[in-house]
């Protein structure tokens, strides 16, 4: 026997199984809003990311800090809705008479903080710290640098020290440039490898996998072309459920010189969960010893969300492009706050210069326009120049009120020396997890370096621990690893999403724990359950 409708689902897998789980998602969606619309059931979205938190406080001191702009503009010209430019003159003293005539104003004494902030831990001039974060808020120039803001890479750099597990060097060790989020991040770095010749059609990359799934796509796009190796994240513990960890059989794999760039998400996207410690020393020891000239990307945006977290950023600098977005931890995927950050000292400049002479000369003519001397333009700045084909460098760099933000939430994270903000977003996610399981028919595991950010369920391993193989066997045999996902949505008007699409286990689903109330959660497990016991009990009639 099995379970009525699997013959209709079937169909449905078959005509959407080749999208992405991004792509899928809207049929959920379209189902689970059809069953609501029926009375049935409450729909609830957990295939997407973003938190439904964010940080107030920030924002309060975003919002002051632009009445205050808004007055230095008068200053010069008031004309009805006309106002001229703020100015650096003396603007320390008029920032000082604001705060004092201003005490109700909320975000106020976190602004002062960030003022105070700059001139105490980098000795900033005062007047040119205020007048920065003013001109920035008010965006009436072209980013200067284009690649970001002078004072304002300086605390970014200090925050993103601070979460990608390294002591704030006195010494600034890393370049930034702020982005349109970690989607443009992304883009620009797969462009500029491109570019530069650091990666040609058809060249060997690793992905760390299960993955967010543009890492799976973007290298087979025509322009790219790429050979993809996946090492898995497939080390079981005792009780046979996954750790998310890697193997040392699959780390062996960038051992193999022909593997130019590893791509990875760490903690990673669905799983959750940070490379552990013995993995990192494992991975340093093989491409020292084994393939010394490989480019490792990085995307550490859940980093925030496991306590003591050790980025390949900070880990291993030289090979490392770092990528970070401020979406997740501070509730902003509107605002689009990226970051790439390379070490100065960094294997992708070295590669450059060892291209071969006809690959500089054309490099040389494609940057000749920016410098006299194009060859000593670093990776970082390339990247820079080609997110604008080059021609619009001028004109590059992240928006400067965006920047203002980012600098004010990195100032927020730098003061907050009890991490009050973030135990309450960890705790937020480690309930809902906890409230899930609670209604699963399954133990919680919670692994060590866990965000809790998602849950990333494997039904064959629910299957095999509760029941035998013989019950695996029957799941695999006469139904899809996306049939939960139909049901859900047409039963219970909930949207999860597949785990296989992610390049995880093939029977796993996600669950995004940051998007939806605590309740939710509850009635989540409560369906998944559910569906789990209508296989059982189809199970249990064949019998």
């Amino acid at each position: 026997m099995i379970l009525k409708g699997t013959e209709e689902i079937k169909e449905l897998v078959k005509e959407y199984k080749n999208l992405s789980p991004f792509e899928l998602k809207n049929k959920l969606i379209a189902m689970a809003k059809s069953t609501e619309k029926k009375g049935v059931a409450t729909f609830l979205n957990a295939g997407r990311g973003n938190p439904n938190w964010t940080a107030s406080t920030p924002r309060q001191a975003f919002f002051t800090l632009g009445l205050f702009a808004v007055e230095e503009t008068k200053r010069d010209v008031e004309k009805n809705d006309l106002a001229g430019m703020p100015y650096v003159k003396d603007i320390d003293m008029h920032f000082d008479e604001f705060v004092a005539n201003n005490k109700h104003l909320p975000g106020l004494d976190l602004l002062s903080g960030v003022i105070e902030y700059g001139v105490k831990v980098h000795g900033f001039n005062k007047n040119r710290w205020i007048y920065e974060l003013v001109d920035a808020i008010i965006g009436d120039h072209y980013p200067m640098p284009d690649r970001m803001l002078r004072c304002i890479e300086k605390v970014v750099y200090d925050y993103l020290m601070q979460e990608m597990g390294r002591v704030i060097p006195k010494e600034v060790t890393h370049d930034l440039f702020a982005v349109e989020g970690g989607t443009a991040a992304m883009c620009y770095i797969f462009d500029s490898m491109m570019a530069n010749h650091l990666l040609e059609k058809g060249d060997h990359i690793a992905l760390m996998v299960p993955i967010f799934t543009p890492y799976l796509e973007i290298p087979h796009l025509s322009r790219y072309a790429l050979k993809v190796t996946n090492i898995h994240a497939s080390e079981i513990n005792e009780e046979g459920r996954h750790n998310w960890q890697y193997p040392k059989e699959e780390l062996d794999k960038i051992a193999d010189k022909t593997v130019k760039a590893l791509f990875l998400v760490n903690p990673s996207n669905p799983p959750s969960v940070a490379i552990n410690d013995e993995s990192i020393i494992y991975m340093k020891q093989i491409i020292k010893e084994k393939n010394p000239k490989l480019m490792i990307i990085t995307d550490d945006v859940y980093g925030t969300f496991t306590n003591n977290f050790k980025s390949l950023m900070t880990e291993i600098p030289e090979q490392t492009i770092g990528v970070y977005s401020y979406s997740k931890y501070f509730g902003v995927t509107g605002w689009r706050l990226g970051l790439i950050a390379i070490s100065k000292k960094n294997i992708f400049d070295q590669l450059i210069r060892e291209l071969p002479p006809e690959v500089i000369s054309d490099l040389d003519h494609r940057y000749g326009a920016l410098t006299n001397n194009p060859r000593d333009i670093t990776f970082i700045d390339r990247i820079v120049a080609d997110s604008r084909q080059v021609a619009l460098n001028h004109t590059a760099g992240l928006s400067t009120p965006q920047q203002a933000q980012m600098a004010i939430f990195s100032v927020f994270a730098l003061l907050d020396k009890e991490n009050c903000y973030k135990k309450q977003t960890q705790e937020i996610c480690h309930r809902r997890l906890k409230l899930l399981y609670d209604h699963l028919d399954l133990p919680l595991y919670l692994q060590p370096h866990n965000t809790a950010y998602y849950s990333e369920i494997d039904l064959l391993v629910w299957a095999r621990v509760k029941y035998n193989e013989e019950f695996v066997n029957y799941l695999e045999i006469h139904y899809a690893p996306e049939d939960i996902l139909f049901r859900l949505a047409q039963e219970y008007a909930i949207v999860l999403l597949n785990g296989n699409g992610f390049k995880g286990p093939d029977w796993s689903i996600r669950v995004s724990l940051a998007n939806l109330p605590d309740e939710a959660y509850a009635q989540i497990g409560d369906a998944i359950n559910a569906i789990f016991n209508q296989y059982v009990e189809a199970w249990k009639q064949t019998k």
